[in-house]
């Protein structure tokens, strides 16, 4: 009978033995009748001599030191020391007595489960097994057994036995837990929620899942099994309480995990592909770091957070391989924004890691102490002199990531005051970050150069002056990023100084809006959206600041590729400054080489009105004649757009040839032989050009704008 009782069930899983079975294989060990279990406290002086009997028949010595004699076959007595170790089913049996001995005490609360759980502790160490071994025996026929158990006591008596183990061996319940459970599993992810509700252990295991998730570098299996583990627990309400001491560290864990899968060429970015049938949350790895991040946040407060980083896509950042110090980036800005309290904790746990020779630990330790510096009373932690210092050297360091951290990190250092500070450090290091070829350097720059001008006393004629040589060259960059920046400084910076160019003071800056007027005109037809939009923009506080009342065709131009509008543009800029035609033309025809057919066509398009307002003694015939040949190359274009615009355009320069006094014998290249200059020779007013829709934008409707006719 006995063996019948402590022997497994057929076709069930190991320690999937009813209570009423156990109970009475449990009787029968004793000699007494068989029969259903007394409920309330009463079966627990029977159970005492059940769980004591073990470790007196380990502790009682024999003579001579001999192992004790075998119990009877019909007798379920316990084994000796010397005896070999149990089965799987022993263990099922062990975790079912576990169960039910918590059954019995649970009307005397959980000082009696504990006490019971440290009775059943103290006969597993007597019968000379390691403890750990135990548990791990333990949790495994828990996780078999708690799915048989009904909901209620029952299964709320099993999860306590858990817990009470849990409260003086967390380390080894924890690993058992993490061993036993590799895989997604909805009685494991129960087994965890309810460590979680128990207020007296929930800090300790989350100090084991910690530690765990720390020491498991080498095995991304380990690796899940604690991150999933942690975002079981930090789901539950009121767990993320028990974090209060380690909060940070819990924090720049998961985000530097995050790290070494992003970087990891085998990690999914994404998550897998997910059925209804399968079992457990449908979670890669980084998507499972990122769960419990959220439910950190949530937990804490931090709602406002979680949801930022959503709006601003901070989470697809996070997990990015190549944009993951950008969502930390993010991540930093918006605890600065919402979830402050936290800040100084960060920041004393971000100082070792900045010296780290993990490169995933250093540099998201980098990035979250650039982040912070935005917040002035976290940045007080430190003197200025040491964050310079440190920042400084990050400008010299060979790794462009670095350097890329280092600016930013300055930019927030010298900015958040609200004025501009450390003028010497920072803006060199910035006018130097323009040459750099990594384009993150480049935005960085651009961008904290923006935030320089937008402060009050900015030193509008010094950045003019300096920005002269350095920003055209961007205008035209292949980056898209960077030439959208840019443009976007240049009207930042036309905003800022536009009193003194009404004044006609600024030289500097009169000259660089002058120098990149035909590039923004040009780049209103930029594939890039951002750039289009940024030049739209820049255009229009260059005709504010200079009064060349020309805003609603700039408009026009940008949104509808109206020539008419562009036709009254050209012929403002010839007007106003005559000068600078030849290099408006040059500028222009360096775009007709350009690999974007948009940008061809358009600068076809300004090629032409350009030289049809111009007068004959504007532009010298070699310079005719480099345009010429540049628009016949156009004529064979692949763009039918493109090709019908540069003929246009060169009937254009060829009566603009045609009208200028020239000597004997010059000829215009595939032009007639002209006229020497002695003769006289009639100069007929020259045609407009005409050019056909755009097949790129949509063109505007006739005199809508006002702007029918060139003006």
């Amino acid at each position: 009978m006995a063996g019948g009782v402590w022997g497994p069930a057929r076709g069930a899983p190991v320690g999937a033995l009813t209570l009423t079975a156990l109970a009475e294989g449990i009787r029968a060990s004793r000699g007494q009748p068989m029969g259903p279990p007394a409920p309330g406290p009463q079966p627990q002086p029977e159970l005492e001599p059940a769980v004591e009997e073990p470790g007196r028949a380990a502790t009682t010595p024999t003579a001579g030191g001999e192992p004790p004699s075998p119990p009877p076959p019909q007798e379920p007595a316990p084994e000796g020391p010397q005896q070999t170790p149990r089965s799987s089913w022993e263990e099922g049996a062990l975790a079912d007595l576990a169960v039910y001995t918590a059954a019995c005490l649970e009307e005397a609360g959980f000082v009696g489960t504990q006490a019971t759980a440290l009775t059943l502790s103290s006969a597993l160490e007597a019968q000379g097994h390691r403890l750990e071994d135990q548990v791990h025996g333990l949790v495994r026929g828990l996780l078999a057994q708690v799915p048989h158990l009904a909901e209620g006591r029952p299964r709320r008596a099993a999860l306590r036995v858990l817990s009470s183990l849990a409260l003086e061996h967390s380390r080894d319940v924890v690993f058992a837990l993490l061993r036993c459970s590799p895989a997604p599993d909805r009685v494991a992810a129960e087994l965890w929620r309810s460590l979680s509700r128990n207020q007296r252990v929930n800090g300790q295991v989350l100090v084991q899942l910690l530690w765990a998730l720390k020491g498991s570098a080498g095995s991304q299996l380990e690796a899940l099994a604690a991150t999933r583990a942690l975002g079981e627990m930090l789901s539950v309400s009121g767990c993320v309480g028990a974090t209060r001491g380690f909060y940070p560290n819990l924090l720049l864990v998961l985000v530097t995990q995050l790290h070494e899968l992003a970087r990891d060429a085998h990690s999914p970015d994404t998550p897998k592909v997910w059925v209804p049938s399968h079992r457990g949350p449908p979670h890669s790895h980084a998507s499972c770091t990122v769960e419990a991040l959220k439910a950190l946040l949530t937990g804490d407060g931090g709602r406002m957070v979680v949801t930022c980083m959503e709006q601003a896509g901070g989470w697809r950042r996070l997990v990015g391989a190549g944009t993951h110090l950008e969502g930390v980036l993010l991540l930093a800005s918006a605890l600065v924004a919402h979830a402050d309290h936290h800040l100084r904790g960060l920041f004393a746990d971000l100082l070792p890691r900045l010296r780290s020779t993990d490169d995933a630990q250093r540099l998201t330790a980098m990035a979250f102490f650039t982040g912070l510096l935005q917040s002035r009373p976290t940045a007080r932690l430190l003197r200025e002199e040491v964050i310079l210092e440190r920042l400084r050297a990050w400008q010299g360091d060979p790794e462009p990531t670095v350097r890329w951290l280092g600016l930013l990190g300055l930019g927030h250092l010298a900015l958040n005051h609200g004025k501009v500070r450390h003028a010497t450090t920072l803006l060199p290091a910035l006018l130097g970050a323009l040459g750099e070829g990594d384009p993150r350097l480049v935005d960085a720059a651009l961008g904290s150069l923006r935030r320089v001008l937008l402060q009050p006393r900015a030193p509008v004629r010094l950045l003019s002056a300096e920005l002269r040589p350095r920003l055209p060259p961007l205008l035209d960059d292949t980056r898209d990023s960077v030439r959208a920046s840019a443009v976007g400084l240049l009207g930042t910076l036309v905003r800022r100084g536009r009193g003194g160019l009404r004044v006609g003071l600024r030289r500097p800056l009169r000259k660089l809006v002058l120098q990149s007027l035909v590039p923004l005109l040009l780049r209103l037809h930029d594939p890039s959206p951002d750039t289009a939009e940024s030049s739209e923009w820049t255009l229009a506080r260059c005709d504010q600041a200079l009064h060349w009342g020309l805003l609603e065709e700039m408009v026009t131009v940008a949104h509808y590729d109206s020539p008419e509008a562009l036709s009254r543009i050209c012929h403002r800029m010839v007007q106003w400054y005559p000068s600078h035609v030849p290099s408006f033309l040059s500028q222009t025809q360096g775009y007709l080489r350009s690999p974007q057919g948009p940008l061809r066509r358009a600068a076809a398009l300004l090629t032409g009105f350009l030289v049809h307002h111009s007068s004959p003694s504007h532009v010298n015939q070699d310079l005719l004649d480099s345009l010429f040949q540049d628009l016949g190359r156009l004529r064979s274009d692949p763009e039918p757009a493109v090709a019908a615009a540069a003929r246009v355009s060169g009937q254009q320069v060829a009566l603009l040839a045609r009208a200028q006094p020239q000597p004997c014998g010059w000829s215009l290249w595939g032009l007639r032989h002209l006229p020497c200059p002695g003769r006289p020779r009639p100069r007929p007013a020259r045609p407009p050009p005409v050019y056909a829709d755009s097949p790129f934008q949509h063109r505007s409707h006739p005199g809508r704008w006002g702007c029918s006719g060139p003006g």
